[in-house]
């Protein structure tokens, strides 16, 4: 096949400060290792058990004899007994823009790879077709790069593959591999976002593959295999920066997620080697994480990836309205944008679709007055053009005007979905306090647990921050200080322009303020 005839350059050694790069010498370069016997064995030779343990350690000996580089002090690391949860950290400082992995491009598994692979040796226009025919055309590099790994699959420990194939995880908390009960449990966007995902999953199962001409009969019926691999593909598989390539890259597939400081950053070279590259300077004993995308969906992340990020600085409102048309698209309304941040505060866009729904929904609400009815259409008009135009004053003129009206349905959303978390709470709550059913049954009950207490807890910051009794309008962190000591306070503006502060420097005893100065750091 393709892949275990391609050659690895000799690598540069790391060492200080370095510069890496792939070199051939005299011409020569090494075939890739698999340091496993290439007599075939019986059966499946990885354990796809969800307690299987992961075999690391052996993938790390095959990496460094195929050419990967990585800085002294990065380690694998985990916390758990089976290797389930595997990250990198430093052992040693690292300073900003030093490239702490590098991987050739041979070891490197690619969707581009994987078509040209198989297009090229089999008829895999009755593959495609049926591809075609459950709507998955979109997802076809992913389905590539599954059929790569159940060919490496099938060749057990002679596939050159096989020791990364045996240190990937085996258990998995995202959307695919919840219970029924679990997916009960979840509220009404992470439904969806797991509805979208399991049936992205089936359309990628087992019909989908029989007309593959290489795999065989057993592997074609293996659902749970075929599960596994969808797996892999989706939570390691990253797109290339140019949007040309889905690639799995060995040892750079341990990096966990950061929302808040991501430590490395992925990048390409001409000839395809991977590399990772520190972004700031990192003290020893620090994970070295990357971004698997948007921290501010947090709601995705859990669904495709199956972990919850406790530091993502905001979640989506969940604003679900019954109909969406192009003037809410064009006004920002989408999964990505609808966002209740941690500070309290709600992006424009939130307060934009929640103003064009009170303007649009008057008359079956029952007013029947003309003139209303007709201000509200043309604000409406107004809005949707102050937008497009980037006229801020104009939109803030009618926020403000309809704030009371706005205001109303954003607490009221708010009342209505914590309402709802606290039913799916009680209802997960009926088992959640039986550790041992809870463990053997419904293992990814706790992360939903978790997951749905987060979003609670940020809607009523919200609620805390908007409610009548605050009547706030906007907020800002203000640093005071005088010629001894500095303080931070949190000052907040009402809708008559008046503004109040906590904290900070505080009075003297005749009421003059102790701070000499104030200067706003948000």
């Amino acid at each position: 096949m393709m892949y275990s005839n391609l050659l690895l350059a000799v690598p540069l050694v790391l060492s200080g400060n370095f510069s890496l790069a792939f070199t051939s010498t005299s011409h020569t370069s090494r075939a890739l290792t698999s340091l496993y016997s290439a007599e075939p064995i019986a059966g499946l030779a990885v354990n796809i058990g969800e307690l299987a343990e992961r075999d690391t350690s052996a993938m790390e000996r095959w990496a460094a004899a195929n050419g990967v580089q990585r800085f002294d002090g990065l380690k694998l690391r985990s916390a758990d007994k089976y290797n389930q949860d595997v990250f990198v950290v430093t052992t040693q400082d690292v300073a900003a823009g030093t490239p702490v992995l590098s991987v050739p491009e041979p070891m490197i598994m690619s969707s581009n790879k994987a078509m040209q692979e198989f297009r090229s040796m089999y008829d895999m226009g009755p593959a495609e077709q049926i591809l075609s025919s459950v709507e998955a055309e979109s997802e076809i590099r992913q389905y590539y790069l599954m059929l790569k790994l159940l060919y490496e699959l099938e060749q057990g420990t002679s596939s050159l593959f096989f020791p990364w194939l045996n240190s990937l995880p085996r258990y998995f908390e995202n959307a695919v591999s919840m219970t029924s009960f679990c997916v009960s449990c979840l509220p009404s966007l992470m439904r969806k976002l797991n509805e979208k995902e399991r049936g992205n999953q089936q359309s990628l199962s087992l019909w989908s593959i029989q007309k593959v001409p290489f795999l065989s009969d057993e592997t074609k019926a293996n659902e749970e295999l075929v599960k596994w691999v969808y797996q892999i593909v989706y939570t390691r598989g990253f797109e290339t920066p140019d949007g040309e390539d889905i690639k799995i890259v060995p040892m750079g597939d341990m990096f966990n997620h950061a929302s808040d400081f991501v430590e490395v950053e992925p990048w390409y070279d001409e000839g395809g080697n991977y590399y990772a590259y520190t972004t700031y300077d990192i003290p020893a004993g620090s994970p070295l994480r990357m971004s698997y995308g948007d921290p501010f969906n947090p709601s995705f992340l859990m669904a495709r990836y199956g972990f919850f990020d406790e530091n993502s600085p905001a979640t989506n409102c969940k604003l679900l309205p019954e109909k969406i048309n192009q003037d809410m698209l064009d006004l920002g309304y989408s999964e990505t944008s609808m966002l209740f941040y941690n500070t309290g505060e709600v992006s424009e866009e939130v307060w934009d679709i929640l103003l064009y729904m009170h303007l649009s929904s008057l008359q079956d609400e029952g007013y029947t007055d003309k003139e209303t009815l007709k201000e509200a259409h043309m604000d409406k008009r107004s809005l949707i053009d102050a937008h497009k135009a980037g006229d801020y004053e104009t939109k803030q003129m009618l926020h403000q005007k309809y704030y009371q009206y706005t205001s109303a349905r954003l607490l009221e959303h708010i009342d209505g979905f914590v309402e709802q978390l606290d039913k799916l709470l009680a209802k997960a709550n009926t088992i959640g306090g039986n550790a041992v059913y809870v463990k053997n049954e419904h293992p990814r009950l706790p992360l939903i647990m978790k997951h749905n207490e987060f979003v609670k807890d940020a809607f009523l910051t919200v609620r805390s921050l908007y409610s009548p009794d605050n009547n706030w309008k906007d907020a800002t962190r203000v640093m005071e200080c005088n010629d001894e000591e500095c303080a931070e306070a949190l000052c907040v503006q009402d809708f008559n322009g008046e503004w109040n502060c906590e904290g900070g420097l505080g009075y003297n005893e005749d009421w003059s303020e102790r701070a000499t100065s104030k200067q706003v750091i948000q």
